[in-house]
This record gives structure tokens, C-alpha cells and sequence, in this order.
């Protein structure tokens, strides 16, 4: 399959809708000076494509009482049981991310809580799925930087 080539109107629908996923194609129109009917066409060709994959809702996790995160490294006893490991904590819902890695952990997870307490339930959980050889975790203080358009403007530059 060609690369999909994007140009500056692409980059300006993605960007308003990086910004809010639920902006109506009307007002990217109005903005960009194009029709309604060119953003839907533009819109279309990139999901069909696979650059526009779906879309997201952004949550505020502390006003629904999870403002607890944890990020939490799993050391397998072996790296043949990451499968079923993985299979495991798919099981918990207050593990948001999981990663499998290279290094110092096999599988990297996040994991959102509503405080130690309710956190440290979740990580005894992840402790006892059979294959854990243990964790490490960290605390969040805070989430510093969460900006998904610094990267897509970074891609744009080198297109």
C-alpha cells in the first residue's frame, strides 16, 4: 500500500480534532474556509488509510474519584508465560496500560486508583497471578505533560 501523503488541510483537520474529537465538521469547515463536505471526504480517506483510528473520549479520572496513579513493573518467573500474564491483568479494570517490554521489566503497567489503599489491592493483584515473580512500582506525583499534537506537529515536520 502508498504512503498516504497528508497536506497542511489534513494537518489543521487533525489538529482541531486532536483538540476535541467531537468538534462538527461544520466548524473545522467555517475555520479552515472549506466545506463541511471536504472535511468529511478528508476525515474519511484518513481512517481509510488507518492514520485516523477510531476516536477518544478524555476523562477527568479525579473528578470521578481516581486520581491515584501507579506505575508498576512485572517480572515474570519466564518470558513464555507473557501471554497468559497478559491475559490476567486484561482482568483488572484499574490497570489502564500494560506494555510488554525489554529491559528491566517484562510487561509495564499503569494503573489507575482511588488512593494507596485501593492501589496497593490492585498491586497484591497483579503479585498474585501465577507467573509474577514480582513487581516494582513508582507513584505518580503528578502528570506533568500528557500533549498528543506536540508529536503530531514533530510527524508533520519531517512529511
Amino acid at each position: 500500500m502508498a504512503k498516504f501523503k497528508l497536506d497542511e488541510t489534513d494537518h489543521q483537520i487533525l489538529d482541531m480534532l486532536i483538540e476535541n474529537t467531537r468538534t462538527p465538521f461544520t466548524d473545522i469547515a467555517k475555520k479552515l474556509l472549506i466545506s463541511a463536505g471536504t472535511v468529511h471526504v478528508r476525515v474519511k480517506k484518513m481512517e481509510e488509510a488507518g492514520i485516523i483510528k477510531g476516536s477518544s473520549l478524555t476523562l477527568d479520572y479525579k473528578k470521578l474519584g481516581y486520581a491515584f496513579i501507579a506505575y508498576v513493573g512485572v517480572f515474570l518467573k519466564n518470558t513464555s508465560q507473557t501471554k497468559f500474564v497478559l491475559e490476567r491483568i486484561n482482568e483488572i479494570p484499574f490497570v489502564t496500560v500494560a506494555h510488554v517490554t525489554t529491559g528491566k521489566f517484562n510487561v509495564f503497567c499503569k494503573i489507575r486508583a482511588r488512593n494507596t489503599q485501593h492501589a496497593k489491592e490492585v498491586i497484591f493483584q497483579l503479585d498474585d497471578i501465577e507467573g509474577v515473580y514480582r513487581t516494582e512500582t513508582m507513584i505518580s506525583l503528578e502528570e506533568s505533560l500528557n500533549d498528543k499534537k506536540r508529536l503530531m506537529h514533530s510527524i508533520f515536520q519531517d512529511m
